[in-house]
């Protein structure tokens, strides 16, 4: 029986050799198995529509593991834990999730990373409230949730227009929450991502106005648990090449996907959640249409993590500084860095 593990990878140093290491280890070690964290309850998002074959592609059989899919995680941070306890091996994170695995000290290895779409995140105003823009925020009720990709991207449109988060009055909700509060008078603005935004404008109606410009700077990453990368090397680069192939088949038909995910029991088809879902993978703005973009983990990733980091700490979301940049390019990494490249580019 043949295992490639990180000491053979870290001596070859090649692509070429990696290559044909990949092959044979998978060939000769049958199907082992990976548990990849689904965020949600796996009716949607790539993971369904690698789960159903879209348009025929075998994700399995492109990763060589068999695939052990545990969904119902609220969000990538949850999963951290499940990653320390060894209950999940391979998962999307945000830079959030990255920042707080390192500073817990979460075993995760970064295998790669890509930017958010610009405009995952929405800021939703009640059309009463008279909200047109960030400054029109001050002394008005917001919710949030606290230490997440909305929480930043609310700082960072705050921040352009001159405005304090302290001038408001922030209220941290979870995204079903933060909806129900819009919807019942509660507060006057609400900063979530895609896709509960877009349905949440979409169920509100004319009550709802979509504030302009508001920004996404937040990078995304695929992470493995470190125990699974050192012995499966090989399947944590096989799974992020096969999720960005599963996107981009999502982004090419943005219709067949959302029947896809209808059939799934991921919403009624022809639903507002359906319309929503469409529009957004049209559009290209829910968080993972970008990891078509996946590279590896790289300067441009972990600077833009080390500025959620450091405006987190300064806003007492963190209780310390936290270096996440050293560890994102940690030199013990190279070899996964390499990896990535070659064979992305194949």
């Amino acid at each position: 029986m043949l295992t490639l593990n990180r000491r053979q990878v870290i001596a070859a140093g090649t692509s070429a050799f990696v290559a044909s290491a990949l092959g044979r280890a998978a060939s000769a070690q049958g199907q082992p198995e990976v548990t990849i964290a689904i965020i949600g309850d796996g009716r949607t998002g790539p993971w369904a529509a690698a789960r159903a074959k879209i348009t025929g592609y075998d994700f399995e059989g492109s990763i060589g593991a068999r695939a052990n899919w545990q969904p119902g995680f609220t969000a990538s941070l949850p999963v951290m834990e499940a990653i320390r306890s060894g209950d999940v091996d391979f998962t999307f994170a945000t830079s959030t999730a990255i920042v707080n695995a390192v500073d817990a000290g979460i075993p995760i290895v970064p295998v790669a990373a890509f930017p958010l779409p610009v405009n995952t995140v929405d800021g939703v105003a009640l059309a009463e409230s008279g909200i047109a823009g960030a400054a029109d925020l001050r002394g008005k009720k917001v919710a949030y949730q606290r230490g997440t990709t909305g929480h930043f991207s609310l700082l960072k449109y705050l921040e352009e227009a001159g405005v304090g988060l302290d001038e408001i009055e922030g209220i941290s909700l979870s995204g079903s929450e933060g909806f129900t509060a819009l919807s019942q008078g509660d507060v006057d603005a609400w900063f979530h991502w895609q896709p509960a935004a877009t349905i949440g404008i979409a169920r509100l109606g004319d009550r709802a106005v979509r504030l302009a410009d508001v920004p996404t700077y937040d990078y995304a990453f695929y992470v493995a648990r470190e125990g699974f990368a050192e012995e499966h090397p090989e399947i944590a680069v096989r799974l992020a090449v096969g999720v960005r192939e599963v996107q981009r088949r999502i982004n090419s038909d943005p219709a067949g996907t959302v029947a896809i995910w209808a059939a799934n029991g991921g919403f009624e088809a022809g639903s507002v959640e359906a319309k929503a879902f469409e529009q957004l993978l049209a559009e290209r703005r829910v968080s993972e249409s970008t990891s078509v973009d996946l590279h590896p983990v790289d300067e441009r990733a972990a600077a833009a993590t080390q500025v959620l980091a450091d405006s987190f700490f300064d806003l007492d979301v963190l209780p310390r500084r936290i270096d996440v940049t050293s560890f994102l390019l940690d030199s013990r990494f190279d070899t996964v860095r390499k990896a990535v490249a070659a064979a992305l580019a194949g």
